[in-house]
């Protein structure tokens, strides 16, 4: 496994307010190829384009890397045959090692029927080989940026479900306490009236 990350100082940027920043963070990538010229090749361009890059040289590889690294984008080349790019995209999610990442899937310029069948898997998306890199770029930057505006949507419906949870409780108790309020004033109206009657009839027995 390799990893390739451009150090930062040797692309000066101009000053950036604090959300710019943050938005233009390195994305983590991981490409997993079979072919090593190709990852090489792949790897210092996108790294030149501000991706840190980590490379898998086979599915089985790439598995064992994302227990500890996490990433935004996977690209698998569709001509692995170690471990098939598509079974390698479903044992990742089944083990539920990217659930945040964007799966792009690297094919032949000719091959539509693999882009098809990549897409139907699930892929967010299928870039062909050779690549404009300017264009790649662009694609993933969408793709992540699409992916972080559904899980900010994501949290931010879990935050009402959790609000409407609570006051549904609240609610709940609060039924409860009035209930219990009721409870006790018509307990206490009766013990009221048991006393007005006991009253009364000791009048009527004095009388």
């Amino acid at each position: 496994m390799q990893f390739w990350k451009r150090d930062s100082i040797s692309r000066p940027q101009p000053a950036q307010a604090p959300d710019t920043a943050r938005a233009a963070r390195r994305l983590r990538l991981l490409l997993v190829d079979e072919d090593a010229t190709s990852r090489a090749v792949v790897a210092r361009r996108l790294s030149h384009l501000g991706y840190d890059v980590a490379l898998a040289e086979n599915g089985f590889t790439a598995l064992s890397m994302l227990v500890a690294r996490p990433v935004d984008i996977i690209l698998i080349d569709m001509a692995l045959t170690l471990l098939p790019a598509l079974v390698t995209m479903r044992k990742i999610r089944a083990a539920g090692l990217a659930d945040n990442a964007c799966f792009v899937m690297i094919g032949g310029r000719s091959d539509r029927v693999c882009a098809v069948e990549a897409l139907d898997a699930g892929a967010d998306d299928h870039v062909v080989k050779p690549f404009d890199f300017d264009l790649l770029d662009a694609r993933l930057r969408h793709l992540c940026a699409r992916a972080e505006q559904v899980g900010a949507l994501a949290r931010h419906n879990a935050e009402l479900d959790a609000r409407i949870a609570r006051r549904a409780l609240e609610l709940g108790e609060t039924r409860d306490a009035l209930a219990e309020m009721q409870a006790d004033r018509a307990r206490l109206v009766s013990s009221i009236q048991a006393l007005h009657d006991e009253i009364a009839r000791l009048n009527a027995t004095r009388n």
